[in-house]
């Protein structure tokens, strides 16, 4: 995994669930962050990104890894809205802190997706503890591939 000496984009978060405080990539430095940008109608996400993210957040330190949604709606904005977005949530027992993508101005697709210039969804983001984005994933990562990719997060200097 080559190091970059590019600072990953902050976010562009309209609302906060499941976390008393605004997060803010620079708030997390120190942590690796494992962000997954998904929707709640997407089926890669459903099946496959969203119960990652519950085993990552489950399996690593809170202390030292970071574990992030980010809700990104780029279709079907009617059905998806933060109020669905809690009882999605709820109903899926997320604990993690999940931040639902703004929009600015016109612009069809949210701030936060359009900064990273992600394809879709699931998007995986990984950011190392200086800030920079180490990993950008569009589709699913395998499981094992990604706790390595952490663990190598983790043990840099």
């Amino acid at each position: 995994m080559p190091t970059t000496s590019k600072p990953a984009p902050e976010w562009r978060i309209s609302e906060w669930i499941n976390s008393e405080t605004p997060l803010t990539l620079e708030a997390l430095r120190g942590k690796v962050v494992v962000a997954f940008a998904f929707q709640m109608l997407c089926p890669g996400c459903v099946q496959e990104s969203i119960p990652q993210a519950k085993r990552v957040h489950e399996i690593f330190d809170g202390n030292r890894v970071a574990t992030i949604g980010l809700h990104t709606v780029f279709e079907h904005h009617d059905a998806m809205r933060p109020v669905s977005l809690k009882a999605f949530i709820h109903e899926n027992r997320i604990q993690f802190p999940v931040g639902v993508d703004a929009y600015e101005g016109d612009d069809p697709l949210p701030a936060t997706m359009r900064a990273y210039n992600m394809q879709g969804t699931p998007t995986l983001l990984l950011i190392d503890r200086a800030g920079r984005l180490r990993r950008q994933a569009f589709g699913h990562v395998a499981d094992l591939a990604l706790g390595a990719e952490i663990m190598a997060l983790l043990v840099e200097r």
